[in-house]
C-alpha cells in the first residue's frame, strides 16, 4: 500500500476477530511507531502486548478499577469492565515516559507518544490489520497503571485494540479540509 493511500484513507475498525497480527505485522507496526518525531531523542513511549490469557487478567484489573472508582457499581458496568479487553485478539497498551528535560517540555513528549500510537495504527492499516484506539476513564485509574506496572512519569494514552476485521473497513469520510486550513493574516 502507498504511503499517502494509509494516510488518506486508514478508518478505525472496532469489530476485531482472530487471528490477531503475526509477528512479521507486528515488528512493522512497531518500527512505523519509532519513526514518531522524536524531539531531542527521547523515545517517550514504550509498548505493552496484552493477549490470550492476559486479556482476561486485564479485565479483572478494569472491573477493580470500576469497584474502585464506585464501590455500588452495578454488575452490568463490573461486566463491561470485564469483557472490553476481549474484544479483539491483541491490545496494545501505548505509555507515555515523560522525563524532565530542559528543551523538551512533557508536552512534545505526550505529542510524540501519540504520534508513536498513530504510526502504529497506520502500518495496522497498511497491513490489512483492523485497529482503533480505546480510552476512556479506566485508561486514566491509578490502579490500571500500578497493575500494569506504570512508573512514575508514565501514563497510558492508549490501548489499541488490534485484530482481523469482522467486515470490510467503512471507507473514509471525505472531508473539506478548507473547515480547517486558512491563510494567517498578521494583523
Amino acid at each position: 500500500m502507498e504511503a499517502l493511500d494509509a494516510l488518506l484513507q486508514r478508518v478505525s475498525v472496532g469489530r476485531l476477530v482472530d487471528p490477531a497480527p503475526t509477528v512479521a505485522q507486528r515488528e512493522v507496526m512497531f518500527q512505523a511507531a519509532l519513526r514518531a518525531p522524536d524531539h531531542g531523542q527521547l523515545r517517550p513511549w514504550r509498548f505493552l502486548t496484552v493477549e490470550g490469557e492476559a486479556r482476561a487478567q486485564l479485565g479483572e484489573l478494569l472491573a477493580e478499577a470500576v469497584r474502585r472508582k464506585s464501590p455500588d457499581a452495578d454488575q452490568a458496568a463490573i461486566d463491561k469492565a470485564l469483557g472490553m479487553p476481549l474484544r479483539a485478539p491483541l491490545l496494545v497498551v501505548v505509555i507515555a515516559r515523560l522525563q524532565a528535560h530542559p528543551k523538551v517540555p512533557e508536552s512534545e513528549q505526550l505529542l510524540a507518544a501519540g504520534c508513536a500510537a498513530h504510526g502504529i495504527l497506520l502500518a495496522a492499516y497498511a497491513q490489512g490489520v483492523g485497529a482503533v484506539w480505546r480510552t476512556g476513564e479506566l485508561s486514566y485509574a491509578p490502579v490500571v497503571a500500578q497493575g500494569l506496572g506504570l512508573e512514575a512519569g508514565e501514563q497510558i494514552i492508549g490501548f489499541l485494540y488490534l485484530g482481523t476485521p469482522q467486515k470490510e473497513p467503512r471507507q473514509a469520510p471525505q472531508v473539506d479540509i478548507g473547515e480547517f486550513v486558512e491563510a494567517w493574516s498578521p494583523l
